[in-house]
């Protein structure tokens, strides 16, 4: 499946109180996923975090949306989030404010993701923290439920055929 192009342009706000965009990545190969401190897969931050630094300079962005939505496990403060990130899994990628993934007050960007079809060709909302989305320089989106852990073989041959649209 692929996004419009105009999702691009949706604006939403940085961790740091910035408005931005995925259009402010250019045509890198994203991964967006919904991200949170106090949740059993929260290790997967390791795994984010070794992507980035993989794939990082050759065009690859992960970007975490914090949120709270599911059981409160993303309940602190924006500076809270940032310093559990960095000291606890050294993140460097970017970080958003605290985003609603799901429910009649989702943010537009997760309006648009969540339209698109898993491997089992399941749309419809996010199950939990974790969901994974890999958007292609072509607006083509690999949707990874949270289970699926961001190395997976799966995952990271969306992220390479991303990468390849730019080679």
């Amino acid at each position: 499946m692929a996004i419009d192009a105009s999702v691009r342009d949706i604006p939403f706000e940085t961790i740091d109180g910035q408005t931005t965009s995925l259009a402010a990545y250019g045509d890198q190969t994203l991964l967006v996923v919904n991200v949170a401190s106090k949740c059993g897969l929260t290790p997967q931050y390791t795994q984010l975090e070794e992507l980035q630094k993989q794939y990082g300079d050759q065009g690859f962005t992960v970007i975490g949306f914090p949120c709270n939505q599911f059981l409160g496990q993303e309940p602190g403060s924006t500076e809270q989030i940032q310093e559990f990130c960095s000291t606890t899994y050294g993140v460097t990628f970017p970080l958003m404010d605290k985003t609603k993934v799901n429910g009649p007050h989702k943010h537009p960007l997760y309006a648009a993701l969540t339209r698109e079809q898993d491997a089992d060709g399941k749309a419809g909302k996010v199950k939990w923290n974790f969901e994974k989305f890999v958007i292609a320089p072509d607006g083509t989106v690999s949707r990874f439920r949270p289970q699926t852990l961001p190395d997976a073989p799966e995952v990271v041959a969306a992220i390479e055929s991303g990468l390849a649209q730019n080679s």
